[in-house]
Parts: C-alpha cells; structure tokens; sequence
C-alpha cells in the first residue's frame, strides 16, 4: 500500500484484524479506541511502501505525531492525541530528554523535530515551549560562533518570542523567569533580565538557583548595567553603529569607571573598527577589573594578533580555551593565528576540531581547504 501523502508518507487503515486485540487493552480511563477511525501510517524511510507485516506501534503513533503536526484542526486530531498519550504516557519525558541530549550534541534541527512533536501533543504545555526557547538560545550561541550572523539572528528571535509568550502567563513557570533572565543577560539587556530574576526570587523552587538569581541582581545593581546608556551603547554596536555605541558607552564610563563591561563594551566597538591599539587596551583595562572571561580574553587575543604579538595572543586564547573547551571561536582564532606562525598541521587540527562541533561552520571549510589544497 503507498502513501497517499509523499511529503509526509501516510497512509490511512482501518484497524487491522491483527492489531484489533492489541488495540482494544490501550482504552484506559476517559479514552476509548473507536474502531471506525482509521489509523494514520507512516512508512519507514526504507519502505517504498507498507509492509503490513511489519506494522508496528511506532508507526502508527508516528503517523498520528504527523497528522496532528500538519493538520492541528483535522477532525480527528483530538482523537490522535488521546490515542498517542494512552499508548506512550510518559512521552513527555521521554521525548523532553530525547530533545535535550540531541541538542547538546549540536544536531538542533533533530532536537526542534521533537519538540514540534510534543508541541502538537500538548498545545499548550509551557514545559515544551521553553525547551524549544532553550534549544534556540544554544542554536543561536553555537551560529554565533561560526560566525553566521543572519541565521543566529534568526535563531536568538524564536528564542526571544517563545521568552516573550511565556512571560505573559499567568503566572509565568519559576524556571521560565529564572531561564528567561539568563536569555536577557545573554542579550545584554540588563534591566529586562533583572527583572526576570526578581520575579523568579519570591516563587523560587530550588534554593541554589534563588541564591544565584540574588547573586546577579546584585551585580546588575551595583554595576549600574540596567542604566539605558549603557543598553544604547550595546544596540548601537550589535546594529553596525560603532561610533555612535563608542559615545554612549564614554558616556557610561566617565560616572561608572570601575565597572568592566563598559571597558568591554568600549573594547567590541573599537576592534569592530579595527583600532587595535585603542581597543587592546580597553579589553586590558576590563582584564584588570574583573572581566577575565572567555570572551575578553578571545577579543584581545584578535587584536594582539593585528598588532604581531602573537605568541601573547596564543596565551591569551590558551586561557580562553580553559574556561570555554567547546568554544568555537576560540578555535578557530587559534587555528588562525597556527597559520600565521606558520603552523600549518596545527592549524588544520584546530578547524578539524572546529568541523567536529559544526560541520558547516564556513570559517573553518574554508581554512581548512586552503591548508588541504
């Protein structure tokens, strides 16, 4: 029997006669198998087509997954959907740690598959929508670093809209506030993320979490990092308006000195412009202040690199790479600045590594084709 449907390869049955037993001890509770609805099929990929033989409940609940998927308002759906829950129950959790572990190993688009699977199980599960909130962020981080600026745009705004729909329950899960004030950290919209996080404080549910929650608004407080200046600063900066970010975060600075994510700020918008000598120093300066993350180290590390300093440049990527070992970045710059010492299987090594965690990442196809050609 072929689908009738190539896209999704479905084909529709009456319950078969070997199944109807099999069938019948899944009504449980409210839900009960009505045998005049026909079941939805879904042929394996290695099936030109079904096999009746060899019809399984993976397919069947597969099928069912792809009707209520395309089809929410199939008239049908709703029957599918009890149908799915009574055979799987604890498909919630299977599929939640399916998503999740696919997603830390970077196959992003398998782990939004499920999620959109769950997504049409429980339409309305706040759960579901911030694993896909969460799975974008580190789809959003991962493009970020190889450098695909347009996709991870696009990526940190799902994640932005999922934040933003969650946000508005009432009231919003304790672990939506507490990941959404991460997502807006990660944002540089300090006074956004602050608030998340005092939202989370009154409703925490894990003490170590609460702590941490606290920990930040502390710092977001006493850094001023919620002053709009400094926020104007960032947006005009990320937007490709470097001089105007490098005035409003001047501005910052001259009341707020002592605070070293101005002097990082400061720093991005001067290398963007390529003034290495000048944004060398800011990234030193937010060095000394307490900003000795990956990110400072890495920043100043590329301009080391245009200066010719480049063994302190190894050293300065060394350190990053310590603090951040799946850094792609940091990888890369590495591998960069290896050909620039004339390193060249070293080179290759590092964006090996890099093709490892991302084989499409382009920095590292290219160099690599360069070293190989």
């Amino acid at each position: 029997m072929k689908a009738t449907n190539n896209n999704d390869r479905i084909v529709f049955l009456s319950v078969p006669e070997s199944l109807r037993g099999r069938i019948d001890e899944i009504s449980a509770g409210d839900f009960v198998v009505d045998p005049s609805i026909p079941l939805p099929v879904e042929i394996p990929a290695d099936q030109e087509e079904l096999d009746l033989e060899q019809l399984s409940w993976e397919m069947i609940l597969s099928g069912m997954i792809k009707i209520i998927e395309r089809e929410p308002f199939h008239a049908d759906a709703d029957y599918y959907r009890q149908f799915v829950l009574a055979v799987k129950p604890d498909i919630l959790k299977e599929f939640s740690e399916a998503a999740i572990l696919k997603a830390r190993n970077r196959d992003f688009e398998l782990s939004l598959e499920i999620l959109s699977a769950l997504s049409a199980l429980y339409p309305n599960s706040p759960e579901v929508s911030l694993n896909r909130a969460l799975v974008y962020e580190e789809m959003a981080s991962a493009l970020d670093g190889s450098g695909r600026e347009a996709e991870a745009a696009e990526a940190w705004t799902e994640a932005h809209t999922l934040y933003v729909n969650l946000l508005a329950q009432n009231p919003p899960l304790p672990n939506v506030l507490f990941n959404a004030g991460f997502f807006y950290l990660k944002q540089r919209n300090y006074e956004k993320a602050r608030d998340c996080f005092s939202r989370y404080i009154p409703v925490a549910d894990n003490p170590r979490k609460k702590e941490k929650a606290q920990s930040i608004i502390k710092e977001i407080t006493e850094r001023s990092l919620d002053d709009q200046v400094f926020k104007e600063a960032y947006d005009f900066i990320r937007m490709g308006e470097e001089a105007k970010g490098i005035e409003k975060i001047h501005q910052f600075l001259i009341r707020h000195p002592d605070v070293w994510n101005g002097w990082f700020l400061l720093g991005w918008g001067l290398r963007r412009l390529e003034r290495w000598d000048d944004a060398a120093f800011a990234f030193r300066k937010a060095l000394e202040l307490g900003g000795e993350g990956c990110d400072t180290r890495n920043e100043l590390a590329l301009c080391l690199i245009e200066q010719g300093s480049l063994d302190e440049a190894r050293k300065q990527l060394e350190q990053a790479l310590r603090l951040e070992p799946e850094n792609i970045k940091v990888i890369s710059n590495l591998g960069i600045l290896a050909m620039k010492q004339g390193k060249h299987e070293e080179a290759a090594g590092f964006f090996r590594t890099v093709l490892e965690y991302d084989s499409e990442d382009p920095l590292a196809q290219e160099m690599l084709a360069q070293l190989e050609g």
